[in-house]
């Protein structure tokens, strides 16, 4: 037995990186899964989002396990798409109980740019990172509101959404205002939702070995930046976390075992955050 058997998640971002890590483990834990990817590029993001093929694997990957997933293509920054999707999922598995907004994007700029630009990785970072956030939960808290079972919503925020790093151009100032902002967001639900057993907390990984931390204009910016460089600052000694890493905590924070667990930022970071 697994210890979310029976139980449904909805997971953003789903198709590659920590979102198809995290519907793979939560199927592994007994979980149906909905899941929702862009499968499409962002223009003002430096590098290749996730595509359909993408998407297909995810879904085949969770069939492994034995469990059923839903994976449709759909922008987080578009309400009416998402909560259409979640919608039909839910109507077609007949219930919801976990919520992963885990969708985001890192613009970076690795030299001056004109200010249209920047302008753009400021509107499509805040438009993913955080009106997704909020697209994503407000959506889901009806459903989860009317199972009358609890809950628990996860944050996908940063280490970048705990101290004050992001750089001085708009893909670095929005990263991290969308991030310190998804904490505002949990912790306001925690409190309201307190009532129905819905728990709401947030994650904050260090870098992960995923294309938003391993893509040549990242890797280049660490390696020129060795003193502020995300990938070179974890006390603990590995460089880069696995996506594996961050599901564990999430296939936690959405169990029994942290069934009074709400309101909690939690690095899941190699001690980068104490450090700072």
């Amino acid at each position: 037995m697994g210890s979310l058997d029976g139980r449904v998640a909805f997971i953003t971002g789903v198709a590659r990186g920590q979102g198809r890590s995290h519907a793979v483990r939560l199927a592994a834990e007994g979980a149906d899964i909905i899941g929702v990817d862009i499968c499409a590029d962002i223009s003002s993001n430096n590098y290749p989002l996730a595509t359909r093929a993408e998407l297909d694997e995810t879904i085949g990957l969770v069939q492994e396990h034995g469990r059923r997933m839903i994976g449709s293509i759909a922008d987080v920054r578009e309400f009416a798409t998402v909560r259409a999707t979640l919608d039909a999922g839910v109507a077609e598995f007949g219930r919801l109980d976990i919520v992963c907004a885990n969708a985001g994007i890192a613009p970076l700029s690795l030299e001056q740019v004109p200010i249209e630009t920047e302008l753009a990785q400021w509107t499509d970072v805040i438009g993913v990172n955080l009106s997704g956030t909020f697209h994503t939960v407000r959506a889901a808290i009806p459903h989860l509101v009317a199972g009358g079972r609890g809950g628990s919503i996860i944050l996908t925020s940063s280490t970048a959404g705990l101290v004050g790093m992001g750089g001085l151009d708009g893909g670095g100032l929005g990263y991290a205002a969308s991030k310190h902002a998804i904490v505002g967001i949990m912790r306001c639900l925690a409190n309201n939702l307190a009532a129905h057993s819905i728990r709401v907390n947030t994650v904050h990984p260090t870098a992960v070995n995923t294309m938003m931390a391993v893509n040549p204009q990242m890797m280049e910016w660490a390696a020129n930046n060795p003193d502020g460089g995300p990938h070179l600052m974890n006390p603990m000694p590995v460089s880069l976390l696995e996506p594996r890493d961050i599901s564990d905590a999430v296939a936690f924070l959405a169990s029994d075992a942290a069934k009074y667990i709400t309101g909690v930022t939690l690095p899941v970071d190699a001690g980068f955050t104490n450090k700072l």
